[in-house]
């Protein structure tokens, strides 16, 4: 079973600084139809105005993960994490037991464009921590490389959260044609964060997804140049 979730059919709410797309029920949108998929609870997408961003605030026991689409973040946190990220790069928040953190634009004159998401952990009151890293672009342009997977996992992947979840990158160039193995007794969400994609007869843009269950692959042919998340999920 794949059934399609449609950009515009997100939540929208527009703070003036922020305009955000809500894949799942968020803030004061709320469906209870949209509650999450399995454990992934938050995939919002955020165009943040230059100069503005979320001041210092409380996070506990949720796995949290930035990606940038473009522009730059400036993130500080209570563990002493801080640092700028910019597109290519992800960061991986383990709020755990506790943690306060912001995470502005950090440029005075240019938008910053970013995905949140949260996974619920399968641990509770662990040791806050923040980690960055960037992605390598040579193991991505033509399939899908892992890049967060759960705690105690051999599986080679720069980021490990807390959680009964992995996440697989691509960004493939327009044209290219991906088939993906699923595990089968596994649900998998695939969202498309820039570009297009074309599944069958089916077009996929920027901000659609797909909720796939019982599948055992997924292709599809990027119709321009693209980046694709894809979530692994019990």
């Amino acid at each position: 079973m794949i059934q399609l979730r449609r950009a515009e059919d997100r939540g929208h709410a527009d703070h003036g600084w922020l305009d955000a797309r809500h894949s799942f029920s968020f803030s004061d949108y709320h469906d209870p139809k949209w509650m999450g998929y399995s454990n992934l609870r938050v995939i919002n997408e955020d165009r943040v105005a230059p100069g503005t961003g979320f001041g210092a605030h409380s996070h506990r026991d949720m796995e949290i993960i930035t990606y940038p689409l473009s522009g730059t973040i400036r993130h500080q946190d209570s563990t002493g994490g801080n640092g700028l990220i910019t597109h290519g790069e992800i960061q991986v928040m383990h709020a755990g037991s506790g943690i306060r953190h912001s995470e502005m634009n950090g440029s005075a004159s240019e938008p910053l464009h970013l995905l949140q998401i949260w996974i619920e952990p399968n641990a509770v009151g662990v040791k806050p921590g923040y980690e960055q890293d960037r992605l390598d672009p040579t193991l991505l342009g033509e399939h899908f490389a892992l890049v967060v997977a759960p705690v105690g996992s051999s599986e080679a992947a720069p980021f490990r959260i807390h959680a009964d979840a992995r996440l697989f990158v691509a960004w493939p160039k327009a044209g290219t044609e991906i088939t993906h193995t699923l595990k089968v007794r596994r649900r998998h969400y695939l969202h498309v964060a820039r570009g297009g994609l074309k599944r069958d007869e089916q077009a996929l843009k920027a901000g659609d997804a797909l909720l796939i269950e019982g599948e055992r692959s997924v292709q599809f042919t990027t119709s321009m140049d693209s980046e694709v998340l894809l979530f692994e999920l019990p």
